[in-house]
């Protein structure tokens, strides 16, 4: 969860019309720079490192400066440019770099070699802009000029439907990777519910990991979490109770939820994981053309369009788990439960998002796609409640490990227990413990409830 703001600017890609770019394997040629960035000398090493794949700008008219994104609670994102005399903001913003150092310890959650990989699939399929350069602990690529949405914008119909046709592209069209799931063995810290630590090798580590939810290929959400839990800490017995709670309810929702039929390949697709407001980035609008003026198309005319940033999260999944997790940015992460898309809402999203992917899904088998749009939307619809509850779960396990090891000025401990409250909240409407204590409805569950 790494973004951040400029005056309302942000990263963006630019984007391609949706067509593939050919089946030959993703691009394996990034350059490697064998230096790090440091936050205790912040210009001086992102300086090196932007020179290193920019040496032009160490000449006598260059002006480079760098603005810090501000609104990250994972990574540093500093913005690089070379503001030359003469040249005009579009052209200096043209040239521009987006360096992101990880985030102290962040390795733990995030296996950043599959970042990479997942950015230069992207790529391939005109969904990210193009990576620069890898270095020590970061990566720099293109910055392409647009707007950061917020959490309001995430609400506007023009916005909500433009997320959901691209959300439904990246379904439909970019393939699951199947890989081992990456891994820290040596933080993660207890794993004797399952069996004494000392008695797993490596081996048997992985395989538990990736086993975790049977018939699916890893990585997927599912080993994601399981990973999460292992590298909890354990430092108390209180923590140590816990682990082993969270582990008992992910082993019980993977068994509720993970051979859920679904969209794509064995129930999952390629997912984002992580669509929050700062992660969606309104493009700018087409510039006008003779044709436009003759066919009285104004820009006005012209419909909104986004792409997504921040791929460090993406994995498969299943897209009714991405749906749920984008509809929970709607409000922020002060978590405003009030504002979360009512039935109708819902219903709008995915109906644009089951237009655009099955628009898609036959473009790329080069046929026109025959399904019932009525019963699909309604199917979805469905699977998206059945799912509301696991982003609150997901990000709470993320948000306990952060709590330990971040630097960032956020406040996780208590993040953590409003994500998962929204897990139990789920968990006691559904099995009807709730009902039965005569309890209040929670908020959240209320506004999910509400039709309009």
């Amino acid at each position: 969860m790494a973004v951040g703001t400029e005056n309302g600017t942000q990263t963006a890609n630019g984007q391609s019309n949706g067509h593939l770019n050919g089946n030959g394997p993703v691009e394996p040629h990034i350059r490697y720079i064998p230096f790090a960035y440091s936050s205790e000398d912040s210009e001086a090493t992102a300086r090196r490192l932007v020179l290193a794949i920019r040496p032009a700008w160490e000449s006598a008219d260059s002006k480079v400066e760098f603005v810090r994104f501000t609104d990250g609670i994972t990574n540093t994102l500093l913005k690089a440019v070379n503001k030359k005399a003469g040249l005009s903001k579009d052209e200096v913003d043209k040239e521009a770099i987006l360096l992101r150092a990880y985030g102290n310890g962040t390795d733990l959650i995030i296996d950043r070699h599959r970042e990479t990989q997942n950015h230069e699939l992207l790529m391939r399929y005109g969904l990210a802009p193009e990576l620069l350069a890898r270095f020590e602990n970061g990566m720099m690529y293109r910055f392409v000029q647009g707007s950061m949405t917020h959490p309001e914008d995430l609400r506007k119909p023009v916005i909500y439907k433009a997320v959901a046709k691209r959300l439904a592209q990246w379904h439909a069209v970019v393939p699951c990777i199947a890989a081992r799931t990456g891994h820290s063995r040596r933080n993660s810290k207890n794993t004797d519910f399952i069996v004494p630590s000392e008695a797993l090798g490596d081996a048997e580590f992985q395989q538990i990991i990736d086993s975790v939810a049977p018939g699916k290929p890893p990585p997927n959400v599912w080993t994601v979490m399981q990973k999460w839990i292992f590298a909890l800490p354990t430092d108390t017995e209180a923590q140590r109770e816990r682990q082993a709670q969270l582990q008992k309810e992910l082993t019980r929702t993977v068994a509720e939820l993970s051979q859920r039929p679904g969209l794509g390949t064995n129930g999952l697709v390629f997912a984002h994981c992580d669509l929050l407001s700062g992660n969606v980035i309104v493009l700018p609008k087409p510039q006008q053309t003779p044709a436009d003026d003759r066919n009285g198309v104004t820009a006005k005319d012209t419909t909104i369009d986004v792409t997504f940033i921040d791929y460090e999260y993406a994995t498969p999944s299943p897209a009714a788990f991405d749906i749920a997790n984008h509809f929970a940015e709607w409000g922020g992460f002060d978590c405003d439960f009030s504002v979360l898309p009512t039935r109708v809402q819902r219903r709008e999203f995915i109906t644009a998002y089951i237009r655009a992917y099955y628009a898609y899904q036959g473009e790329k088998n080069g046929t026109t796609a025959d399904y019932d749009e009525a019963a699909e939307v309604d199917r979805l619809l469905n699977e998206v409640d059945v799912f509301r509850g696991l982003p609150g779960f997901y990000w709470g396990i993320w948000a306990l490990i952060q709590a330990t090891i971040s630097q960032i000025d956020f406040d996780y401990a208590s993040y953590a227990e409003t994500r998962l409250g929204e897990y139990w909240a789920w968990r006691d409407e559904i099995s009807g413990d709730r009902q039965r204590a005569g309890k209040e409805i929670p908020l959240r569950e209320k506004r999910w409830a509400q039709e309009q």
